[in-house]
């Protein structure tokens, strides 16, 4: 099972990027999947996550309306949009895939992920 991350780099304030994440290994369809990060010194936290169908979605207070997370079944792709990027931002960025046998259902929850990505280096200055 291999999870793959990109998309990180270096932005200003105010900018944009798209995280992006392949998985290998797994049915996808069958997984819902989340994004986390862990900024330096800081514990990893939940940034949102998305069901199985791609029907439920959800966000951390810090990033809604934001950041888009989305889905693609058939390329096994999961994305994160990110919008109006803040320095409190910067942090390495997970993917993580949480098999589930519920369509409407994801988790805010690290333990609850099975698999996790190596992580991508997001960093925003001011």
């Amino acid at each position: 099972v291999q999870l793959q991350a990109s998309g990180g780099g270096w932005v200003q304030t105010g900018g944009s990027l798209r995280l992006s994440c392949v998985a290998s290994g797994i049915t996808f369809s069958t997984y819902a999947m989340g994004w986390f990060r862990q900024a330096p010194g800081k514990e990893r936290e939940f940034v949102a996550a998305i069901s199985r169908s791609g029907g439920s979605i959800g966000y951390a207070d810090s990033v809604k309306g934001r950041f888009t997370i989305s889905r693609d079944n058939v390329k096994n792709t999961v994305y994160l949009q990110m919008n109006s990027l803040k320095p409190e931002d910067t942090a390495v960025y997970y993917c993580a895939a949480d098999l589930t046998t519920r369509t409407y259902v994801y988790s805010a929850v690290e333990y609850e992920y099975d698999f996790w990505g190596q992580g991508t280096q997001v960093t925003v200055s001011s």
